[in-house]
């Protein structure tokens, strides 16, 4: 917990970048996405995955999967500690193997301040690469007083078309992310919450920007995911 909270002291919830101020985006070249998977019974051993992304074309400029031995034990609120390193390793192979495709945002499959104490996956993440980063999530974290109860999916039914969102206010009375309806094809919203170095309005933006089906292109790549309807 000292750890984790020395760390957010660090997460920076604004634009930090000239692009992320651009209603198009322009400047904007290269998006990454990160995941780890896990190989099936057996959760010490999985491929830690990089991909990079033109933008706006999303056609993949590089790809990179590693088996990784996984050491940390899973302890609810701190996977981080578990993943992140294995994930850092992949962006630092990248920095030394191809600089010059260097991501300047990366969409991490999991949460950012969307967090029981505010610092999931992406900012954890974005805090040791100093990259920006966002959060994207399929499911909703049920922290802060959120509950997937029938006001929710009343709101998530609210969403009736593409881009479409609602604010995720905890109890605390913070925005913690946005309920983002990225696709017209699905009626699944996904949850997005600012990582470092970005504002929560650009990543919903840049989310929707991302996304051909449900899942953004970044994370729908990195997954394997092609040519699945999310």
């Amino acid at each position: 917990r000292r750890e984790q909270a020395r760390l957010k002291a660090s997460v920076v919830e604004e634009d930090t970048e000239e692009w992320q101020k651009d209603a198009s985006f322009t400047g904007l070249e290269r998006v990454g996405g990160v995941d780890l998977s896990y190989i099936k019974g057996d959760d010490s051993r999985a491929c830690a995955s990089l991909v990079v992304l033109s933008y706006p074309a999303l056609e993949v400029l590089y790809q990179d999967c590693c088996m990784v031995a996984v050491s940390a034990p899973y302890v609810a609120g701190f996977l981080a500690f578990r993943e992140v390193p294995v994930l850092v390793e992949a962006v630092q192979r990248l920095q030394q193997q191809q600089p010059q495709l260097q991501p300047q945002v990366l969409l991490v499959d999991g949460n950012g301040l969307l967090h029981p104490r505010g610092f999931g996956t992406a900012c954890h993440l974005g805090v040791l690469t100093d990259l920006p980063c966002i959060g994207v999530a399929k499911n909703l974290l049920q922290v802060d007083g959120l509950v997937r109860d029938e006001l929710h999916r009343e709101q998530v039914r609210s969403l009736q078309r593409s881009g479409e969102t609602f604010p995720l206010t905890g109890t605390s009375g913070k925005v913690l992310g946005v309920a983002l309806r990225s696709h017209s094809n699905s009626s699944k919203p996904l949850y997005v919450s600012v990582g470092h170095r970005v504002s929560l309005g650009t990543a919903v933006r840049l989310v929707r920007a991302c996304c051909r089906f449900r899942i953004p292109e970044p994370i729908r790549q990195v997954r394997g995911e092609r040519g699945t309807r999310e």
